[in-house]
């Protein structure tokens, strides 16, 4: 029974890990939320606060299995597996849906949002002046963002690490998407996109045998740009990590309403019915990006009718309210019977 729990434990933490991987795929939509709805946001944070210059001490002198255990690596290794499998499958899935089926997809992750906003605000009482006051600034700050135009494309290699330092952002913010703050940068085709697209095919030729693409100038870049990407992005999450778990540990009702109001002005990003704006070239042409894709400049947002489509979607916002409630209580039934 114990062996049943405990594998039990590692496919929910690789299926947590899949959820946050989508959610940080998906501009808008946040992974630290899934992790703060999930239940394991604090344990997240304080295991990549592990993270530090004892861990390397250990790792240094060939202490293995003790680095494993300082940096609670069984819970950040399931984690981290369930990301990477989403970001090769999961998101994937996402484009196509988001592709064919834009509006209902927004509407379930605008549900599931305010769902998550349910979910925290229904066991935080600590509300004062304070707190009210961080409420108000997390809401200015979620909507400033939300209606920000986005920036031209720059490939520069330090505007790259800053991208990867504030795109993980993401997963140790909830309500701040990090892959939105990529397309307010200009850079979320270039590192989300194009770069991954290079490292495929580069994987593929290895297997295949062929490593002509050295001689590829454009490929090489790309995979320069998303080494220094993945280098930023590694350097935010540990130093974000430290940040926030001593902001939790001394300020964390005001953190958590702070939170809440970013959650609340990020709706904003997700509200379902909005008009998306693409990129144009000088010549009034579609860009695309190196997938054929057109590229994404902005979008507009809009009260709609009263149509069928809009009671599908609204069902769909339900649906997505109801997912986040029903992880909700099945975690509370996980807590009661372990």
């Amino acid at each position: 029974m114990e062996n049943t729990r405990t594998l039990n434990d590692k496919l929910f933490l690789v299926l947590k890990g899949l959820g946050m991987g989508a959610a940080n795929k998906v501009p808008g939509v946040s992974g630290g939320v899934v992790a703060f709805v999930a239940g394991f946001y604090e344990e997240f944070i304080y295991s990549l606060k592990k993270v530090n210059r004892n861990a390397f001490k250990l790792l240094i002198n060939g202490r293995f299995k003790s680095f494993f255990n300082y940096i609670n690596g069984r819970f950040l290794g399931l984690l981290f597996l369930g990301m990477i499998v989403s970001y090769f499958s999961v998101s994937k899935i996402l484009d196509y849906l988001i592709l064919h089926y834009e509006l209902y997809v927004w509407s379930v992750f605008f549900g599931m949002i305010v769902g998550s906003i349910y979910y925290i605000n229904k066991d935080f009482n600590d509300w004062n002046n304070k707190t009210l006051l961080s409420l108000a600034l997390g809401i200015a700050l979620g909507l400033g963002i939300s209606f920000l135009n986005p920036a031209k494309e720059n490939d520069n290699l330090f505007f790259v690490f800053f991208c990867g330092i504030i795109s993980v952002s993401g997963m140790t913010l909830p309500g701040f998407s990090g892959s939105f703050i990529l397309i307010l940068l200009g850079n979320y085709v270039l590192l989300l996109v194009d770069s991954v697209n290079a490292l495929y095919d580069s994987m593929s030729d290895i297997f295949s045998g062929n490593f002509n693409f050295i001689y590829d100038e454009t490929r090489m870049r790309m995979l320069k740009v998303l080494t220094v990407f993945t280098l930023g992005s590694v350097t935010g999450l540990v130093t974000f990590s430290h940040l926030l778990s001593y902001i939790l540990k001394h300020y964390k009702s005001i953190t958590t309403a702070s939170i809440i109001g970013f959650i609340v002005g990020s709706l904003g990003v997700v509200w379902p019915w909005k008009k998306t704006i693409y990129k144009h070239l000088d010549n009034g042409e579609l860009m695309l990006d190196s997938t054929g894709q057109k590229i994404i400049e902005n979008y507009k947002r809009y009260i709609p009718e009263l149509t069928s489509e809009t009671y599908y979607a609204t069902g769909f916002i339900i649906l997505g309210f109801a997912i986040v409630v029903g992880l909700e209580i099945y975690g509370q039934k996980q807590k009661k019977h372990a």
